[in-house]
């Protein structure tokens, strides 16, 4: 099956410009995919997509502010909250005259798409959160960072010369090691995408700092039994920064939730490996609410933000007093 791809293209949405692309045929159920934080859409990978389109998907990737190709801030000093990003989102649906969609959301893509689900849930018909954590309170402690990743967090890396892109690349694609699961850590393809970020990112140091220094925002924490949106969890089982405890608390708190455990991988997107797994699981689940992302648009905008986590929430999201790790943030 040749799928259909849109091309990259900005738009305009929540009142700034975004660069999305699209696979796949319009008429078909929408899937969102929301990247961590400082990650572009060139994360979520060319063939991924595709083959997700296959199973007969609208998908839809896009740039995060300050990366790739959307809109920029000077570095050190961004010009937008939490909430703004969650507000994006909803604007990108009505630029792309989507009534609702499927929301896949990774790590800090994960926290946004929590408060998507929760703020503005019309237009969200099924939910994966996807090596994220809780952006509400539990009824447990959850599991602390692995000491590797609170070392990166305490000790960062130097940063490099951010025009240098031999640099730049050794930066990103190192920063991402500590993370990885025991499956083989890619690191042609690691380098590679590191490349490919750097080569059309509109400003690589705002790329790789502005996200850890957002302003919390006016907000409440998700209450995650209110999300209404059938949800699928699906979390490495070696996730060294949100260990497995993060992925079963967000399971049991949100009503219905299913969680389905990647074996040996890490605070990562999939390994290729796990496609197998992970693109079917997907398809599964949005199948059950797929006249819901092809309905006629409705248009309206998106409020609010991300709260400080306290020692029952986890951390889907960077705060003002976060550091980022070497290498930037985790995607």
């Amino acid at each position: 099956m040749r799928v259909q791809r849109g091309g990259e293209r900005l738009l305009a949405a929540n009142g700034v410009q975004l660069c999305v692309e699209t696979f796949g045929r319009p008429g078909d159920p929408a899937v969102l995919l929301i990247a961590g934080a400082a990650c572009s859409m060139d994360w979520w990978a060319d063939e991924f997509c595709l083959t997700l389109a296959a199973g007969s998907r609208f998908v839809v990737r896009y740039d995060l502010r300050d990366t790739g190709r959307s809109v920029s801030s000077e570095p050190g000093a961004p010009d937008y909250t939490g909430a703004d990003l969650v507000a994006d989102a909803a604007g990108l649906l009505d630029a792309l005259g989507l009534a609702s969609a499927h929301v896949v959301g990774m790590s800090a893509g994960g926290g946004l798409a929590q408060h998507l689900a929760t703020e503005h849930p019309d237009r969200v018909a099924t939910l994966t959160l996807l090596s994220t954590s809780p952006a509400g309170p539990v009824d447990r402690e959850l599991p602390r960072a692995a000491d590797r990743i609170r070392r990166v967090f305490d000790e960062p890396a130097p940063e490099p010369d951010w025009s240098d892109r031999a640099a730049v690349t050794e930066y990103i694609a190192e920063g991402e090691r500590p993370f990885a699961g025991s499956h083989p850590f890619d690191e042609e393809g690691m380098r590679d995408l590191a490349g490919r970020v750097f080569d059309r990112t509109t400003d690589i140091a705002a790329s790789m700092t502005n996200h850890w220094l957002l302003a919390d925002g006016p907000t409440t924490p998700v209450s995650l039994p209110d999300i209404a949106a059938p949800t699928l969890v699906l979390h490495g089982t070696e996730d060294p920064l949100f260990p497995f405890g993060h992925a079963e608390a967000l399971a049991d708190a949100i009503p219905g939730a299913r969680l389905v455990p990647l074996e040996r991988a890490g605070h990562e997107l999939p390994p290729r490996p796990l496609w197998s797994v992970v693109i079917p699981a997907i398809l599964e689940h949005t199948a059950r609410a797929r006249s819901a992302a092809t309905r006629e648009p409705r248009f309206g905008q998106a409020s609010g933000a991300f709260s400080r986590p306290g020692p029952r929430e986890g951390a889907a999201f960077p705060t003002s007093k976060d550091k980022p790790p070497a290498g930037g943030a985790p995607c």
